[in-house]
């Protein structure tokens, strides 16, 4: 059944992805959820349609999306139908549509679909991570003044925290960036674009696929599982293995044991 789920899961996110460039690049109604929290009419749309081709394909499962919400269940869709959506408002191409597949608390399938790109990470749990179905490692790099990490904002959180973790990052000889979508920053972190990508608070339906596959490629992240964490989400880190602990320290993010097999 998971492996059905999974292929359901590849098929349905790049459908999904078909709907949303249809409205990239027009004019629409834009409307502000909160301080820099955008929200288009595709958003509500592209998350309709998942929500119905999931409750047809597999009534008995829950679905929590970013904008209709929904509740825990014991099988369970987290759906962010835009991530990035600022990025998507202003027309420019770095958003995604990310989605995961939880099991009493923890991730088992994830999928982030830019389909600007037509690039699809997905990653299984046990079984790795892919681009476009191509095996995917975190990067190699262990020097921080040779590292990027991808630093996220969160109106939760106050400037100063956000402003001093900057700070201690580029004292520590990182470059750092920010683009705007935080699941494709963890996807660029699994592929190996990317180093690290640290934020101090995001919710389920922005990090939970994206936790796995820096996983699954091989890297080290915090914990992100449980009833707590996915109907209020939490602080985020997935680096490369060695620069882990050190991007940790600076941002007071714990880490998870680290995967005994090495992939």
């Amino acid at each position: 059944m998971l492996h059905e789920k999974a292929d359901f899961c590849r098929q349905l996110i790049v459908r999904a992805g078909e709907l949303v460039m249809e409205g990239f690049g027009q004019t629409r109604a834009i409307e502000m959820k909160g301080r820099q929290d955008y929200l288009t009419e595709v958003d509500g749309r592209c998350e309709r349609f998942l929500r119905a081709a999931i409750a047809e394909a597999y009534p008995q499962d829950g679905f929590f999306g970013e904008e209709g919400g929904g509740s825990d269940a014991a099988t369970l869709w987290v759906v962010d139908p835009i991530d990035g959506t600022a990025n998507f408002a202003r027309n420019i191409p770095h958003f995604c549509i990310a989605m995961a597949y939880v099991e009493n608390g923890r991730a088992e399938f994830g999928a982030i679909y830019n389909p600007v790109l037509h690039e699809l990470h997905f990653a299984v749990r046990g079984h790795g991570a892919t681009l476009n179905g191509k095996p995917i490692h975190v990067s190699g790099v262990s020097d921080p003044q040779a590292a990027t990490v991808e630093l996220g904002w969160s109106a939760r959180i106050p400037n100063a925290d956000y402003l001093s973790a900057m700070s201690g990052l580029l004292d520590y000889g990182f470059n750092v960036r920010r683009a705007g979508s935080g699941a494709l920053g963890l996807a660029y972190v699994a592929d190996g674009r990317n180093e690290a990508y640290a934020e101090r608070h995001m919710n389920s339906w922005d990090c939970i696929a994206g936790l796995l596959m820096v996983e699954e490629a091989g890297g080290r992240v915090c914990s992100f599982e449980g009833s707590e964490k996915i109907l209020q989400g939490g602080p985020v880190l997935a680096s490369a293995p060695g620069l882990a602990e050190p991007i940790s320290e600076i941002m007071h993010i714990p880490l998870a044991a680290p995967r005994e097999e090495a992939r």
